[in-house]
């Protein structure tokens, strides 16, 4: 039997933990099926047939545990405690979450503006017509923003064959009862591909009860359609499952340009209507003022005078902060993504310096004289604080770099010509601070207005130009552009 790029989506039954479970309180059987679960979601398997999907990692299971650690943004401790085993419990898409990028390797696709689809096998707990408008609807979200349309056809084989089935269904991947899997699709291709499974035994609502047909079956097409994770918390793609008010739902802004990245943008059907010429005016219209701008332009990332607000890394990956946007660069590929900051982190518009903590799992975000604690992509509870929390003095009002050295468990943080110390374990200012930028850091001139760490090494920015630094030593390394950073020709 031919199968197409296996997506599989599991849902997992909830399990109610509190506390810390460290690694050696858990019972053989706990720690077996966290291993199952790392086989399966985090061994870099790729995009594989369903038969494969399970094959073992190659990495230890400690080095494995802290990649999913930091995948969905918990403590990296390589410990199996509670808050790992809640997350490994969560509903979620049985897809690998080890993936290069946000679509299957060699971006499979739809070769054709019409795709089909069929719903063979239908669930009681639905009224079929109720069925057949939460399918439509579904796929209606990637139809409305791409060029690609969807047709109900009700005999024959469609591109995409869609059944409620429990057990074994004849592809390999038979579900297992109710709350195990949920569903499954295929990637898009011949044979099985773009086909999606919903098993039967779960309890398929269009409410926040059960399983909710249009939030998962939107998920699954996303698969049919060629996207695969997500690492953005509040997208689609996201492998975990979670309930959202479905009124009005729009694709989330990562999934719609990941989609668009395949099939590119739908132009709009509606035609433009011009009025009639008038032949004889009466009099001269008034002529209508300049439209206001709708956004503010996004900055040339290539530009060699290019100077950062901020950057720092986040999970790996490297972050450069430009008035409203920022760049993510990629620690497992050369790209590099742009994004406006507001459609990542709700409230904050602007980044004038940024730090990672990585103990705490947390980012810091200054904006003027506050500053915001992030994990992934949620403001913690409490936020923003005033930077007096910080220990910086009223005269400080903004902080214009900040990077944590990781080899002394600091944070230094700049404002003009002078820079701090925060005792990160400790939480509080260093004795002996403020000092000169100039004598502290010899080697980087007397300001700074970017600044983070990347493989060992700290990097200053001022201007277009940035000091790569051993920080140790207090010696400049090299000098280079900010935009080198930007993969540009």
């Amino acid at each position: 039997m031919e199968l197409a790029l296996a997506v599989k989506t599991m849902i997992v039954v909830n399990m109610a933990l509190c506390g810390a479970v460290p690694t050696t309180s858990l019972n053989q059987d706990e720690h077996s099926k966290a291993q199952d679960y790392l086989s399966q979601f985090f061994s870099d398997v790729g995009v594989s047939a369903p038969s494969s999907v399970h094959r073992s990692s190659l990495d230890s299971f400690q080095d494995t545990l802290r990649k999913m650690q930091e995948y969905f943004g918990l403590e990296v401790s390589g410990q199996l405690d509670s808050n790992t085993m809640e997350v490994m419990a969560r509903p979620r898409c049985g897809f690998t979450d080890v993936t290069r990028y946000g679509h299957f390797d060699g971006r499979p696709k739809w070769d054709k503006t019409v795709v089909t689809y069929r719903i063979t096998q239908y669930t009681p707990d639905l009224n079929q017509s109720d069925v057949d408008a939460t399918i439509a609807k579904a796929l209606k979200l990637y139809s409305d923003i791409i060029p690609l349309d969807f047709k109900h056809i009700q005999s024959g084989t469609a591109d995409i064959m869609i059944m409620f089935k429990a057990q074994d269904h004849g592809d390999f991947a038979p579900f297992d009862g109710e709350g195990g899997v949920l569903a499954h699709a295929f990637s898009p291709g011949e044979g099985n591909g773009g086909d999606t499974h919903f098993d039967e035994d779960e309890s398929w609502t269009l409410t926040s009860a059960g399983a909710n047909l249009f939030l998962v079956a939107a998920h699954e097409f996303g698969h049919a359609l060629g996207l695969a994770h997500s690492q953005v918390q509040t997208a689609l793609m996201f492998p975990t499952y979670q309930y959202v008010n479905t009124e009005g739902y729009m694709l989330p802004d990562d999934d719609r340009q990941g989609v668009q990245a395949i099939y590119g943008v739908r132009a709009s059907s509606q035609p433009t209507i011009r009025p009639p010429p008038n032949p004889q005016p009466t009099k001269q219209p008034r002529p209508e003022p300049d439209p206001e701008p709708t956004s503010e332009p996004l900055p040339d990332r290539c530009n060699r005078n290019l100077i950062f607000d901020a950057a720092t890394s986040i999970q790996r990956s490297l972050y450069f902060f430009k008035d409203k946007h920022f760049w993510k660069r990629s620690s497992s590929w050369d790209g590099i993504s742009t994004k406006k900051i507001q459609s990542v982190w709700p409230g904050i518009s602007r980044v004038d310096a940024a730090y990672e903590y990585k103990k705490h799992n947390t980012v810091i975000f200054f904006e003027g004289d506050h500053y915001w604690g992030i994990r992934g992509n949620t403001v913690l509870p409490g936020y923003p604080k005033p930077l007096s929390n910080f220990g910086l003095p009223p005269s400080v009002t903004k902080v214009d770099a900040a990077v944590y050295v990781s080899v002394t468990g600091r944070t230094l943080l700049f404002a003009q010509d002078r820079y701090w110390s925060y005792n990160e374990r400790r939480g509080r200012m260093d004795g002996g601070y403020p000092k000169s930028i100039r004598r502290g850091l010899p080697g980087i001139g007397s300001r700074v207005d970017a600044a983070f760490e990347n493989r060992g090494s700290l990097y200053f920015s001022y201007g277009s130009r940035q000091t790569e630094y051993h920080y140790q030593r207090r010696r400049a390394i090299l000098t280079l552009l900010n935009y080198e950073w930007m993969d540009c020709n």
